[in-house]
């Protein structure tokens, strides 16, 4: 039985401003206006013949993924929440023993693990699916199959597979070697000699097989997973893991865990219009470019411009007389970057994390399970938010240490709980919450409320929520 794993647990910094910790990339729609990249890699499922899939993702994003999950027809997915990150070979354990576990007789020993970055963009599914089955008879023997994608330049953003001897009877490689991320000349050396790939990240082997190779290789690892699976509980539509018996796994990707030191890796191709989107010049190669090289989204306007991305949000961004550049303008924050050093821009977000800044954690506009707000203006002891609460979705009851509230309502109706009064706010109509005063929001209508917030105090931090009550299990 095909186990899929969709591993949605990365920041993806190097898409900063628009990737953010607290909403990174695989939850943006960046290469369909309809679909986020963590559904489009759903979606990609449909057609192979598999269980429902095992989503991965951090604690902090579980409302972000549940909507998205809940937004595609007929998709059912387990959601299994890490308490922290620990990249790639704990998560990957952590599924192939849910799998174990969670499987039936022989469909448990079977149990076939299809792990798939949440964040990578393939334009030729039917491609994909191909080399998918083709890769199950490497499975089956026993081998841990990665998927090589042929090279189309010598990019230094990716690491290489060096290809071994065909494996009889099959259309895989064994992998000869796991090869770093080169500079350019050797990048370009790779590419002249041939039979080198590069290491998409996406993987394929039985469960079992996969755990045996982790107690060889990293049995802390290992042993750490299992005490966090036995700890886990259900929560809501969540499995929740033991966050105290995580925090000692180590952080390790699989190709470092594993796949360098294990004799078993095999390789299939992959020729499917492959990309990690993860540089902003790689967004710009999938969203395309015109006669003059540029990739233009929003309010752009250009002259004597090449070779350009340029991403407005919310407002016009003119640029003349530039070439090479990535110019990304968001409410709250503008990156100019020469295309030379993209691969730098995580060391702009390790400096704003020095600064103790928020631009790399949070996007002005903010994404709950109600609904959204947009922190519209802010000041010395005030901040001014604009709400946006979905048809029946309704805020937790609690209060604030330090700050009291004005409501006005722009649309819609809001049935708001003041203490132990229940009242109905229609348009133009406002309410004053006092501090320390418990309260609740519901949108009981059928379209989206809109209100304004008016926040005044001494602190107005996103962590000055006491909660009584809460609909979607948040403490």
């Amino acid at each position: 039985m095909l186990f899929p794993v969709i591993m949605a647990g990365g920041h993806g910094s190097r898409l900063w401003p628009l990737s953010r910790r607290q909403h990174p990339k695989q939850f943006l729609p960046l290469l369909d206006e309809s679909l986020s990249m963590l559904q489009d890699t759903l979606m990609r499922l449909e057609g192979l013949t598999s269980a429902p899939p095992l989503l991965i993702c951090n604690e902090q994003h579980r409302f972000l993924a549940a909507e998205q999950v809940r937004q595609l027809p007929g998709l059912q997915a387990q959601i299994m929440l890490e308490p922290a990150g620990r990249n790639t070979a704990p998560a990957i354990a952590l599924a192939a023993l849910y799998a174990s576990a969670h499987s039936a007789g022989q469909q448990a020993e079977d149990a076939m693990l299809l792990a798939l970055p949440a964040d990578h963009a393939i334009d030729d599914v039917t491609a994909f699916h191909a080399a998918v089955n083709a890769a199950l008879p490497l499975a089956r023997m026993g081998k841990l199959v990665t998927f090589g994608i042929p090279p189309t330049r010598a990019e230094t953003g990716y690491g290489y597979l060096r290809r071994g001897p065909a494996v009889e009877g099959t259309n895989g490689f064994e992998v000869a070697q796991f090869v770093e991320k080169p500079d350019r000349a050797r990048a370009e050396t790779y590419l002249a000699a041939g039979g080198y790939d590069w290491n998409s990240g996406i993987f394929l082997f039985q469960a079992k097989r996969y755990l045996q190779e982790l107690a060889r290789f990293q049995p802390e690892v290992l042993a750490a997973c299992r005490a966090t699976l036995a700890g886990s509980e259900r929560d809501l539509d969540f499995i929740r893991l033991d966050a105290g018996a995580f925090a000692s796994c180590p952080d390790i990707s699989v190709d470092y865990g594993v796949m360098e030191h294990t004799t078993a890796a095999a390789m299939v191709p992959l020729a499917a219009g492959w990309s990690d989107v993860g540089s902003w010049s790689a967004l710009a190669e999938q969203q395309g470019q015109d006669d003059r090289g540029n990739t233009l989204r929003g309010d752009v306007l250009t002259e004597q411009a090449e070779n350009c991305l340029i991403h407005a949000e919310s407002r016009l961004v003119a640029a003349l007389g530039v070439r090479d550049l990535v110019i990304v303008e968001t409410k709250d924050a503008v990156l100019v970057a020469h295309k030379d050093k993209e691969q730098d821009i995580k060391r702009l977000v390790e400096q704003l994390e020095a600064q103790g800044r928020r631009e790399h954690i949070i996007h002005r506009e903010c994404y709950r399970p109600w609904g959204k707000f947009d922190a519209i203006d802010s000041g010395p002891r005030y901040q001014v938010k604009r709400i946006t609460v979905n048809p029946g979705a309704r805020l937790s009851l609690q209060m604030h240490h330090h700050r009291a509230e004005h409501w006005v309502v722009v649309s819609g109706t809001a049935r708001v709980t003041l203490g132990e009064q229940i009242r109905l706010l229609t348009e133009n109509q406002s309410l004053y919450i006092p501090l320390g005063q418990r309260h609740a929001l519901e949108n009981p209508g059928k379209i989206p409320l809109e209100l304004i917030e008016v926040q005044s105090g001494t602190y107005l931090g996103e962590d000055d929520i006491v909660r009584f009550e809460d609909h979607y299990g948040r403490g």
